[in-house]
């Protein structure tokens, strides 16, 4: 018979994979609870859910005709939306897929990316699916960048920095001034701004600037678009056409098409929604304050850092979890003492807060 681990390619026959979160039907039946009483606070999700308007378009979607490959509606919307041209703008199914692609256009097996420990898993992920080696520098104890110790681990196989702002998941921002340093370093730089709408501050000035920067961000958040998959980028047009030229044509389907214009267009309805998380942050964040044995970490996302006494989030992790309420731990030694959580509805919230004063 064959042997298909002979085939396989070396660096990914125990590539180390990826931690997704379980779906709610799962983490129901690991509870022992109905599903429509569990608190899922582990995705980060927008607990209103997606326009209205978006459900009717996505409703009323031919689904038998492919998407427009150069993706000409859908990035006349963001760049209505966002300020930038339409020919800086590229659509990817999640920034998932974008953050993929760029390690295919710019990383060689051997070649490094430098991430800032501890943040999103999805880049060092994408780096070693595509051979490449993974650099991490620390950040400081307040969580900021190191940009000293960055430039002394670039060397000439350094090619991409990643750096989430607010960053994922202990909620601090990346100041411009150490964006404008990592990008003088000449490699490519990628800001991923998945949050921006809970904080609205970006760099996406910059990329007139800079043709070695480039920006992600997300419908999945703000818009409540996380199960269609689409998120986009800022970058060059220069760099938007070289994707173009990788990327599959058909990625965004049309479902996720019709629901970006459509939210697009009930954008001021969608960012009420994005204030009234912002203002139940700002609760859950003074409950937790008031809570004893946990800190939580100033957070410009939809989300909070939790940090316990030593050896204590873990089992706080699994009591809430039996109960039904649901956070996200990391397997980072930085994080080891730490949860987040999403911030839900003031319901969910309330049901967290009661738990956690329990257990703690």
């Amino acid at each position: 018979m064959a042997d298909i681990d002979k085939l396989l390619r070396p660096h990914l026959a125990e590539v180390q994979a990826y931690d997704p979160v379980d779906p709610p039907e799962l983490l129901a039946k690991q509870a022992g609870i109905p599903e429509d009483q569990i608190v899922k606070l582990n995705g980060n999700e927008n607990p209103y859910g997606g326009s209205p308007k978006a459900m009717e378009a996505v409703a009323n979607t031919p689904l038998h005709i492919y998407p427009d490959p150069l993706q000409r509606k859908i990035r006349q919307a963001l760049s209505e939306y966002t300020g930038a041209n339409a020919d800086s703008i590229i659509v990817g199914a999640g920034a998932d897929e974008l953050i993929d692609l760029l390690f295919r256009l710019f990383m060689n097996p051997g070649d490094k990316m430098l991430d800032f420990d501890p943040t999103f898993g999805m880049y060092s992920f994408c780096a070693r699916v595509a051979g490449g080696i993974v650099e991490y520098v620390p950040r400081d104890e307040l969580f900021d960048l190191d940009v000293e110790a960055a430039k002394r681990a670039i060397d000439d196989r350094t090619k991409i920095i990643f750096v989430t702002s607010p960053n994922n998941p202990t909620g601090n921002l990346a100041s411009e001034e150490h964006i404008r340093e990592l990008l003088d370093t000449g490699l490519i730089v990628v800001v991923d701004e998945a949050y921006f709408e809970f904080c609205n501050q970006t760099v996406s000035h910059l990329v007139g600037e800079y043709e070695n920067l480039v920006i992600l961000r997300t419908m999945s958040k703000w818009a409540g678009l996380a199960g269609l998959r689409v998120g986009y980028g800022i970058m060059s047009p220069k760099l938007v056409n070289h994707i173009i030229d990788i990327k599959p044509p058909y990625s965004v389907n049309v479902a996720a098409e019709a629901a970006l214009v459509a939210s697009i267009e009930d954008a001021p309805a969608l960012l009420k929604n994005v204030q009234k998380i912002v203002d139940e942050r700002d609760r859950m964040d003074m409950l937790l304050k008031e809570t004893t044995g946990v800190t939580p970490w100033p957070s410009f996302g939809n989300y909070i850092l939790c940090q316990f006494a030593p050896g204590r989030a873990k089992q706080v992790f699994k009591q809430l979890a039996s109960r039904g309420i649901f956070v996200r731990d990391f397997s980072s030694k930085r994080l080891v003492d730490c949860f987040r959580v999403a911030v839900g509805t003031p319901a969910e919230t309330d049901a967290f807060i009661s738990a956690l004063r329990e257990i703690v």
